[in-house]
């Protein structure tokens, strides 16, 4: 499977960091914007750091501008949510419903450490070809 899809994995990634990039995106809009059921403006300052990172950060990451360091504060914030909001309720993240803080911050740890990728905006602006 590998030597078929290895071909792709420039692409792969590429909808990948834009598929998780604009879901993270979506929580930062519930948080901030009162989109997709959410509350609005949060007059707790944890929470709206909260959204922006996952508003802007998601923004970022799924276009693939400063990708690496939006994924690495995305990571860290999920890190820390699951710490603070999950784990009271258990070590497992399946009992304590934090899988996908979980997700959220070993993807974004993945995207911190390889970047925008070639089929981004920082490959527009430095000259590669798409």
């Amino acid at each position: 499977m590998e030597r078929w899809l290895g071909r792709y994995s420039e692409v792969i990634y590429a909808i990948m960091r834009a598929v998780i990039g604009f879901l993270f995106a979506c929580h930062g809009a519930q948080k901030l914007l009162g989109k997709f059921g959410g509350q609005g403006w949060p007059s707790e300052p944890m929470m709206l750091i909260a959204g922006i990172i996952e508003l802007g950060g998601g923004i970022l990451v799924a276009i693939g501008l400063w990708a690496g360091f939006a994924a690495f504060f995305a990571s860290g914030l999920m890190a820390s949510a699951y710490f603070m909001a999950h784990a009271k309720g258990g070590f497992w993240p399946i009992l304590n419903r934090g899988e996908l803080a979980v997700a959220y911050c070993f993807i974004f740890l993945y995207i911190a450490s390889k970047g925008s990728g070639r089929y981004s905006v920082e490959g527009l602006m430095r000259g590669r070809r798409l």
